[in-house]
């Protein structure tokens, strides 16, 4: 393990002049991120992940990489690129997503720039597990709302062999753009359908789904104050959302039942706001989903419980509206 961070051209000369292989380069990685104290979570959960992750990139190389490649040697401009990418990542704290332009989600890869946050939702395990068994039947219809770079939209029509529409819904123009390439890359115009709206605002009226999806901002001030470096890195539009971080669940919660199937669902990540959510509706029986590959604060609630509860979900609601005018 190196003592003091290295400068910017030891880092340059050692992956330049001095290792071969790629498990020289990704054991000198491993060092260079524990001495500039780089925080992970944006993919990978460890520093050796995040450095064979660099290097597979380089390489063009997608998981799982077979073990052997460890023993390969790099070319001299394979090096040079990871050489600066390792910089970027180590000392300027960007997440190697946006220094790869790639992330996976559901096991496949998605094309993602600092316009978007990068995946990472706990909701992919119930897109594997095809919602079950929180639906009766395959959802025809489906919106997924605060789709950033359409992961999510992307992987609910794979899953179900293209045979459903889904509707996949953001505010921002460039997080539509690079939705928008992930949407082509995998052949999906037909399927998904990207939509400029604020929340429901822009939504047909009488529209109906079987499943609403929400991944919508829910960090609260504290925690956006006191995140590590790598995650202001993403768009402050894509995080915060109100002291509480609930400004847009609570929205959603009020206007989400008027766009729902009779028997439909909606499933929402509010991560570590769970807490706030809990605390502000304590007579609501959300039901928080025992996540078995990790993460938090993912409910479900049926449309007969949002209707029920409808009341004060849109006078929470409507004190957000009035306190943003």
């Amino acid at each position: 393990m190196l003592d003091t961070p290295p400068s910017v051209e030891q880092i340059h000369n050692v992956i330049e002049k001095e290792l071969e292989t790629v498990q020289d380069v990704v054991r000198y990685l491993v060092s260079v991120f524990a001495t500039y104290d780089v925080y992970v979570g944006h993919g990978t959960d460890n520093y050796w992940d995040e450095a064979q992750e660099i290097v597979h990139a380089v390489m063009h190389l997608t998981p799982p990489v077979d073990e052997l490649v460890l023993n390969t040697k790099l070319t001299a401009y394979e090096r040079e690129i990871i050489s600066k990418i390792a910089i970027l990542r180590a000392i300027e704290k960007i997440p190697t997503p946006y220094l790869t332009h790639r992330a996976f989600f559901c096991s496949k890869q998605f094309y993602v720039d600092d316009r978007v946050i990068i995946p990472r939702s706990p909701i992919g395990e119930l897109i594997e597990n095809g919602f079950s068994p929180y639906i009766s039947k395959s959802p025809e219809r489906v919106l997924d709302m605060c789709t950033g770079s359409g992961c999510i939209a992307i992987a609910i029509a794979l899953q179900f062999d293209r045979d459903i529409e889904v509707d996949a819904v953001d505010i921002s123009d460039d997080a539509l753009d690079v939705a928008n390439i992930n949407v082509e890359a995998y052949a999906l115009e037909n399927e998904v359908t990207l939509i400029k709206s604020d929340l429901f605002d822009n939504l047909l009226k009488g529209d109906k789904y079987d499943v609403i999806v929400a991944n919508p901002p829910y960090v609260d001030e504290y925690d956006l104050s006191t995140m590590p470096d790598e995650y202001h890195c993403e768009p402050d539009l894509a995080l915060g959302s109100g002291a509480d971080g609930l400004d847009c669940a609570k929205r959603i919660l009020a206007d989400a039942p008027e766009f729902l199937e009779d028997d439909g669902i909606l499933i929402m990540e509010v991560g570590n706001s769970e807490e706030h959510l809990v605390d502000l509706f304590p007579t609501v029986p959300f039901h928080f989903v025992d996540l078995k590959k990790g993460g938090c604060g993912v409910f479900i609630l049926s449309k007969e419980q949002l209707v029920a509860y409808h009341d004060i979900f849109q006078k929470a609601a409507d004190e957000v509206l009035n306190g943003s005018k």
